[in-house]
């Protein structure tokens, strides 16, 4: 079971958006499919496949999000780390995670299937039980709901990356508005996960003059004095505040081509940031 591990644990994190949900998604297939009369089942990496994804829509479809302060975000996840079994070329970036929040459970799969691993619709129909046409008419809404996205496929491990992150963090520190409005766009998306236990403070698609003075009061009331990282969540770089060696906020960014912040994704949620270690580097 452990060659299938991997692969069956990030078609489920894509599809839940956390991670801790897809270990356990994943470990309930697999004790189950230990227990099966396995003579009628033919290929089993499909089976488990086919098993996985369902046990992730449903539990993505029936799950109730909790009311939470701020906006949910997805758990973010470091490939830097040791404890991180998704397979890294085939795990979404953190921005393509936000936007299939606005997809359904199945359009959110189809589309994974399709753009992510390449499967055709026919796959597609086999594995989610539903005809051809169907996964057809799942991808088309999918892709309409996230055409007006401003997701790019930046490379985060760009010259231009680090400097626009360290800027950013020195702004930040030095109460920098005029700095830090030079670095968002014009419609800068600001999100913020305080989970059920955090109070944040949100200010979604509010421009980056609002933007820079509500980071600079976040900064000056909640950040001040804590120490930082520069890490990569999810393949996009990310700003760490951590409070002694406990992480306390995490500030996840979309850049642009040019270098500019499109979104900026702070997580706040502490079951979200308690498997995150601390790293020097970014």
């Amino acid at each position: 079971m452990q060659k299938h591990y991997n692969k069956l644990l990030t078609y489920a994190y894509n599809i839940v958006g956390s991670y801790e949900d897809a270990r356990d998604l994943v470990q309930d297939v697999l004790e189950k499919y230990i227990t099966l009369d396995k003579s009628s089942i033919r290929h089993e990496s499909n089976f488990l496949i086919k098993s996985t994804i369902n046990h992730a829509i449903n539990f993505k479809t029936r799950q109730s999000k909790k009311e939470v302060f701020g906006e949910w975000l997805p758990e973010p996840v470091s490939f830097e780390s040791a404890d991180t079994k998704l397979l890294r070329d085939e795990t979404a970036s953190y921005t393509m995670l936000v936007l299939f929040e606005h997809l359904n459970a199945k359009e959110r799969a189809a589309f994974i299937l399709k753009e992510g691993f390449n499967y055709s619709h026919a796959e597609i129909a086999e594995l989610l039980e539903i005809s051809t046409e169907n996964s057809r008419q799942l991808l088309s809404r999918a892709n309409k709901q996230l055409k007006d996205s401003k997701y790019t496929n930046y490379n985060p491990h760009s010259g231009t990356s680090f400097e626009t992150v360290s800027r950013y963090q020195k702004a930040l520190a030095h109460a920098d508005i005029g700095e830090l409005e030079d670095l968002l766009v014009s419609d800068i998306k600001l999100s913020a996960d305080g989970g059920t236990k955090v109070q944040v403070v949100s200010g979604s698609d509010i421009g980056k003059t609002a933007t820079a003075t509500l980071l600079v009061y976040v900064q000056q009331h909640f950040l001040m004095g804590k120490t930082f990282t520069f890490q990569f969540f999810n393949h996009q770089p990310a700003v760490c505040f951590w409070e002694n060696e406990k992480l306390h906020n995490c500030h996840i960014l979309q850049l642009s081509t040019d270098g500019l912040i499109q979104g900026i994704y702070s997580i706040v949620d502490p079951d979200k940031l308690k498997n995150i270690t601390k790293l020097s580097h970014i």
